[in-house]
């Protein structure tokens, strides 16, 4: 929102929320009908032209968001050393408002304008006066226009709410109070409205100039240089005529220079042409490699999860992940699709980067989905990916890597002992996090609490629990007579008589859950019971009136940069305890491993993560 936001700021179909594109059915329903009821020619051609454009401008945007959240992650060719934070994808998320619109003006153009139906697919001539017109008047205009944006009256009510994102992504270019947008659509359609006139216009012009625009628009406002030296080394006058992403960034630092449209043109004529474009330009190229102290291995969990990524659809990244969305079925293709491609060609890529102090961070995946771990042929498959990524993180000077979520299972690797076995002179330090997930589970249970039920696949994690709470006297139930031996046996003898048996499931109020908790059970459970899991993955939320704890993980510091994605299913600014304690042990440098059956002093990575900023997540 601009600082003083003048009229006609908010969008019209504001409230409307994620069902704004109900404004397009009418428009659509009349299209449909003309084609198949009205009188005259037939353009099936025409009638599916503008519902094309608006998936592919989707689309386009969304691959340029991809490709740049992913290029940020792991690119030296950054331009800002910036965080970006959730009130940035939370004003950013109405980017599509512009597609929204452009659908609106195409449909009332095609009723309201002569020779606006019934296009040519293609018209050299349509194509070449669009091309003057930007060059001349759309360009020239703009620059002009958005020169009296920057006036203090109107760049307080209106251009404000864009130069609020200095770190700029590609959606940055399209986030303008509705009145700023009707502006350039004004200016936009000049090109377009003049070859419909002139009857030179044609479904390739019109598809051509929007993707140009979009091309263009998204290239600029991208945080990393991508545009080669050796275009401009082949042809200088494209200096002139073309901008490039570091041109850009600069209009977003220092406010007064760099406001062209596309073409620096108008800036050299003018002299607003910043004298430091070009140093930015060649130190953007050249880059500064810089390698992570720790780097945290996860990977997607279910089909649908690719979305939620970093690098998928923004507005879903930046809240915590639904299982199951209500149009999960027409994402169905494209998400199976993705499984395939990197099921047979995939290697791990990167997600996120961030900061902490001097401590830099990076988020590696494995492409391959929760299911795929749980199938024996893939084992071979997948560790030997963990293990690739461990020897690249070696090589680049990484002294933490800790596992997350299934990378770290006791079938598949023996909690990441297995690659110490086979690199038992690593200087990397691999890290499960189970320490740490003790400490969270033992302080979630509730003050007081003398029994607790445990129940479901007990792992590490679950045994070094179990042991503790004897320790302290609490008494372990169990209902699961195979769980009763198991824990029986780790347990040492003096401390067996803390270990109870039973049938019954609502004689304690704290369930330390681990996975494969049934929900005939859940329903077992005595009013306002804490379900707290210790497992990487939360029980399903079957009862209203109990408390579900997450799964292990505490609140990040402010101090931490660059947080603009929800970890899976956690809250905001919450990192998971194999996430944290990754951190914590490259902070404190701890020289040893936290795999296999090796368990840090809980007591100790508690404190230190606390005394790091690290917070408890309180549940409600």
């Amino acid at each position: 929102m601009a600082s003083k936001p003048g009229p006609f700021t908010e969008w019209p179909w504001h409230k409307l929320g994620s069902f704004k594109y109900v404004i397009l059915a009418p428009f659509v329903g009349c299209s449909f009908y003309t084609y198949c009821i009205g009188k005259g020619e037939k353009d099936l051609q025409n009638m599916m032209s503008i519902p094309l454009l608006l998936v592919w401008r989707w689309l386009h945007n969304q691959i340029w968001i991809s490709l740049a959240r992913f290029q940020t992650a792991r690119s030296k060719h950054r331009i800002l050393h910036r965080s970006i934070e959730f009130d940035q994808v939370d004003r950013e998320s109405n980017w599509d408002d512009q597609i929204l619109l452009s659908g609106i003006v195409l449909y009332l153009s095609k009723m309201v304008v002569p020779g606006a139906t019934n296009l040519s697919l293609w018209r050299t001539d349509g194509v070449v006066f669009i091309i003057l017109l930007h060059g001349g008047p759309v360009e020239f205009l703009y620059y002009w226009a958005h020169r009296a944006l920057h006036h203090h009256f109107l760049y307080s009510r209106y251009h404000s709410h864009h130069h609020s994102s200095v770190v700029t992504e590609p959606i940055t270019a399209v986030i303008h109070p509705f009145a700023e947008m009707v502006l350039y659509f004004m200016l936009f359609t000049i090109p377009q409205l003049t070859a419909v006139l002139m009857g030179t216009a044609s479904i390739s012009a019109i598809f051509g100039y929007f993707t140009y625009i979009d091309f263009m628009n998204n290239m600029g406002h991208c945080n990393f240089e991508l545009v080669p030296k050796l275009l401009f080394s082949m042809c200088p006058p494209l200096k002139y005529l073309m901008y490039t992403p570091s041109y850009h960034s600069l209009h977003h630092t220092q406010f007064r220079t760099n406001y062209c449209l596309f073409m620096p043109f108008y800036d050299y004529i003018y002299g607003t042409m910043d004298k430091s474009s070009d140093a930015l330009y060649e130190a953007s190229l050249k880059g500064t490699k810089e390698a992570p102290h720790v780097v945290h291995l996860t990977h997607p969990t279910t089909l649908y999860s690719i979305y939620h990524l970093r690098l998928g659809i923004a507005s879903l990244a930046s809240k915590p992940y639904a299982f199951q969305l209500y149009y999960s079925w027409m994402l169905w293709p494209i998400s199976s699709g993705f499984m395939l491609l990197t099921w047979i060609f995939g290697s791990t890529f990167t997600v996120e980067r961030n900061r902490l102090h001097k401590l830099t961070m990076q988020t590696w995946a494995i492409p391959r989905y929760s299911f795929q771990y749980l199938l024996s042929c893939q084992r071979d498959i997948i560790n030997s990916l963990i293990e690739k990524a461990i020897l690249e993180a070696e090589e680049a000077g990484v002294k933490v890597i800790s596992l997350g979520l299934l990378n770290q299972g006791e079938e598949l690797n023996g909690y990441g002992e297995l690659y110490l076995t086979k690199h038992p002179k690593l200087n990397i330090r691999i890290v499960d996090g189970t320490s740490l997930a003790v400490a969270i589970v033992l302080y979630s249970i509730p003050k007081g609490t003398e029994r607790v039920l445990l129940r479901g696949i007990v792992s590490k994690t679950g045994y070094a629990i179990a042991l503790t709470l004897c320790q302290r006297g609490v008494k372990i139930i169990t209902v699961c007579s195979d769980e009763y031996e198991k824990l029986k046996l780790c347990l040492p003898a003096k401390n067996r008589c803390c270990l109870l048996h039973t049938n019954v499931y609502n004689t304690a109020e704290a369930w330390l859950v681990g996975d494969g908790l049934k929900d005939q059970e859940q329903r077992m459970a005595p009013r306002g019971t804490h379900f707290i899991p210790f497992s990487q993955f939360p029980p399903k939320r079957l009862r209203r009136d109990c408390v579900y704890h997450t799964n292990p993980a505490m609140v990040i510091p402010p101090a931490l940069e660059n947080m603009h994605a929800c970890e899976n299913w956690l809250p905001r600014r919450v990192m998971s305890a194999s996430r944290v304690a990754g951190i914590v042990h490259a902070l404190e440098g701890w020289d040893t491993h936290e795999c296999g059956h090796e368990i840090l002093d809980v007591e100790k990575v508690w404190d230190a993560a606390l005394r790091h900023g690290f917070l408890p997540l309180v549940h409600k």
